[in-house]
């Protein structure tokens, strides 16, 4: 049940080190390297100065403990509390600063990591989506960014300042009893050895439950995503199932961490009690034979719980700091994963004269596993317009997702005008071929800006023209914003008819040489196919068209018809010399359709 939720099945076997993650929140935090700077020398200025002011309380009692005339101390006593109210106004003037740039850097620094994450991850190929939960990566960047927000705070707001107070507390004591100084020291590096110890061996636990986390998240967005499909098939109580099981284990994961860190604050407070009792039998023992004064004393106190209250913080910190490397490992294993599909170092743009197309003896393994194309061969001419036929899981889709490079070929090449599409740049290759997908999924913007992503320069008067052209105008008109209206996730709030309508106004305004329909048509009813036919054959005037349809009238009309089967091109020719060849796939398939499966009327068979 649980390998249900596997991300894919051949998950490559690519994880981060922490070193991976700490260069990765490195090359973000660069350009802000002296924000970062300043942040740290404010809070080692203010750590100073909180080192510094039980000096002054000790100086205090021991004035107080003198046996002087109230009269003859007063002055110093009152100099004493002037000079530490003046040093807290200091340390939290730093603190403030401090604070203030601190909010400048790291949010400065979430974005980029956002940025940067965002940009890598659109680079991936189409597999790598194919194969993964939209939600769990959803999450992976948010965490990514929300991680180092707590890395940092850990280190600039705690870490840091402990090193400079354990310092600081150390050179001060020493000036006054070595031993005290040793005890302190030693308490410090066993609390820290110990923590940092736990915090390693517990890092692979927090590992599971950011990947819990993470399956999670994406069951719950699969599940919204599908929550129609749910209700229809009256699936509530074997997702409700699926889901518990997901929630059940990240339950168990976190109750299991959460017991951890309980057993180690147990262990933290037996250290402390012991350190503090160590400590005030010595300094007793020295008060007694006069090595320190009471106000030593009260210095060695105000230290212990300044350097106690810090060190319960620590083990925290440290558990925090693996747990934000946990959450953030997740997304620089995507990060240092190379992009499947990325340009040549000898790419070049794509110039497109005429839009001949030609594959040459090509061959596809999906997942290296399934043979689709097997020495696939197939020259197109410049301007001709081409139908590819034949039965579902023939390839014929495929071909469109090689011509486009959303998958890489195995061997052999796709020409474009006598150009490998391989040592070409992508951005040109896409530039030049417009795509009508069979299922357009669009996002939720205004329609206007929808249609404007064929060609994002295009103004509204040419965007609209494109609607007409298309025949979206007919729906669009009745809406009550018109081309301002948002269309929901996914185009959820239009019917396929109209998302496919939308998807070809974007072809339309895109104008590219090479135009690929991928069942463009399977979604409209008779009426709106008829409104748009005549868009459509518009539209493959002048350039060259690749045609996946079983549309009857669509068929028909292309200069070629191509009949794929089992990977390999089995028949080429016009339909009338193909729909009357006996035997042949092509006549098979058309005497299916033309014998009432998706019969078109205005065919003669």
């Amino acid at each position: 049940m649980k390998k249900i939720y596997k991300e894919n099945a051949y998950r490559e076997d690519v994880h981060a080190t922490t070193s991976q993650v700490l260069r990765a929140y490195g090359r973000s935090v660069r350009p802000w390297w002296a924000a970062g700077l300043f942040v740290l020398v404010m809070n080692g200025a203010a750590g100073i100065i909180d080192i510094f002011i039980p000096v002054l309380y000790k100086r205090f009692f021991d004035i107080l403990t003198r046996g002087a005339r109230a009269a003859d101390v007063a002055p110093d006593l009152m100099k004493i509390i002037v000079f530490v109210l003046a040093l807290n106004g200091i340390a939290w003037f730093a603190y403030r600063c401090a604070g203030f740039v601190n909010a400048y850097f790291q949010t400065s620094v979430m974005a980029d990591l956002k940025e940067k994450s965002f940009d890598y991850m659109l680079g991936h190929s189409y597999t790598f989506f194919a194969n993964r939960f939209t939600g769990s990566l959803v999450q992976r960047i948010n965490r990514f960014s929300r991680a180092f927000e707590r890395l940092a705070d850990r280190i600039t707001f705690n870490i840091f300042p402990l090193g400079i107070r354990v310092v600081g507390v150390g050179v001060v004591l020493w000036q006054i009893e070595p031993m005290i100084t040793l005890i302190i020291i030693g308490w410090v590096v066993l609390f820290l050895t110990f923590n940092y110890i736990f915090a390693r061996w517990k890092l692979k636990y927090d590992v599971e439950r950011a990947e819990a986390d993470s399956r999670s998240t994406a069951v719950l967005s699969d599940a919204i995503t599908n929550h129609n499909t749910i209700q229809l098939f009256g699936g509530m109580d074997i997702e409700s199932h699926y889901y518990r099981e997901i929630a059940d284990e990240q339950a168990r994961i976190t109750r299991f961490i959460w017991n951890l860190d309980g057993i180690i604050d147990a262990i933290q407070a037996f250290l402390m009690i012991l350190a503090e009792f160590f400590l005030f039998y010595f300094a007793i023992q020295y008060w007694q034979t006069g090595i320190i004064t009471i106000g030593t004393f009260v210095l060695i106190q105000a230290y212990l719980i300044g350097l106690g209250g810090r060190l319960w913080d620590f083990s925290r910190v440290i558990r925090d700091i693996y747990e934000s490397f946990a959450d953030g490992k997740e997304m620089v294993d995507i990060l240092i994963l190379p992009q499947e599909i990325r340009d040549s170092l000898d790419a070049r743009p794509l110039l497109v004269k005429t839009g001949a197309v030609k594959f040459q003896n090509v061959m596809f393994y999906f997942n290296l596993t399934r043979n689709v194309l097997e020495n696939f061969d197939l020259s197109i001419k410049g301007g001709e317009k081409v139908a590819l036929v034949g039965p579902s899981g023939a390839g014929k889709s495929t071909v469109v997702r090689l011509l486009l490079r959303l998958y890489e070929v195995g061997s052999g090449k796709i020409l474009i005008d006598d150009q490998d599409i391989k040592h070409v740049t992508l951005a040109t290759l896409r530039d030049n071929i417009a795509l009508v997908p069979q299922d357009p999924i669009l996002f939720h913007r205004t329609l206007l800006e929808n249609i404007r992503y064929g060609r994002r320069e295009a103004t509204d008067e040419e965007v609209i023209r494109a609607g007409r052209l298309a025949h979206c105008s007919e729906f669009i008109e009745g809406l009550p914003h018109g081309y301002g209206t948002y269309v929901g996730e996914r185009g959820i709030k239009l019917s396929g008819g109209e998302r496919q309508r939308i998807a070809i106004a974007r072809a339309v305004l895109k104008n590219a040489p090479v135009l690929v329909l991928d069942e463009a048509t399977s979604s409209l009813d008779s009426h709106s196919e008829a409104l748009i036919q005549d868009a459509l054959d518009k539209l493959m005037e002048g350039r060259t068209a690749i045609v996946i349809a079983h549309r009857l009238s669509t068929i028909r009309k292309m200069d070629r018809i191509v009949v794929i089967n089992r990977g390999r091109v089995v028949e080429d020719g016009k339909h009338d010399e193909l729909s009357v060849r006996a035997g042949s796939l092509y006549h098979k398939l058309w005497t299916l359709q033309a014998g009432g499966f998706l019969r078109d009327t205005q065919i003669d068979t």
